[in-house]
């Protein structure tokens, strides 16, 4: 069993976030053994509905927390969530958590993480950088946790918005330790 908790933060990247949900409810519904947990700010939730249009998420089967529940079972290392997604990861949220500062669940669940040693996958969505963020990358990557910028790949030829966000999306389940059927470089498949 797989227990993952996806965060969605008010970053631009709502397209990351719905690929992904969309992708994991499809493993489950495969039959890949996977608990999921939502928490998703007030500010992702505009920032979706103004970038795609809709509130699809609504839709979706999966268990909401909202961003002061800090009753939730992953507020807590016995919880046994072993991976977290933020995706997208807003700056500011990843300033936080690089400080320590757990004023909300998304923050609190990420510092649960870091200090079981358990993964932490932040999709960073920000463009430049500049040295603070580069900093608290940098200080989340001494803790534990992995920096996957939300950043496209082109070789498997992408022909739609969705397929080349879905590059970033699979390479994150694939950092989650999740079977994902995806281009591979040097495969001819």
């Amino acid at each position: 069993m797989h227990r993952i908790v996806v965060a969605i933060t008010g970053a631009s990247g709502s397209i990351y976030a719905q690929l992904l949900l969309k992708k994991l409810i499809a493993m489950r519904q495969s039959g890949i053994e996977l608990e999921l947990a939502v928490v998703m700010t007030s500010n992702a939730r505009d920032v979706w509905q103004t970038e795609l249009g809709n509130a699809e998420y609504q839709d979706m089967d999966l268990r909401y927390y909202e961003p002061q529940d800090f009753f939730a079972p992953f507020a807590s290392g016995s919880g046994l969530y072993q991976t977290m997604i933020i995706v997208p990861c807003s700056m500011g949220t990843l300033g936080r958590i690089a400080q320590g500062i757990s004023n909300d669940l998304i923050t609190r669940a990420a510092d649960v993480i870091l200090k079981e040693r358990r993964k932490l996958i932040c999709v960073a969505r920000e463009t430049p950088y500049n040295l603070v963020h580069i900093r608290n990358m940098e200080t989340i990557t001494l803790a534990g946790g992995i920096i996957c910028p939300a950043t496209p790949s082109f070789y498997s030829r992408p022909t739609s918005i969705e397929a080349l966000a879905g590059t970033v999306v699979d390479r994150v389940l694939d950092l989650a330790g999740l079977p994902v059927n995806t281009y591979r470089w040097g495969n001819d498949a």
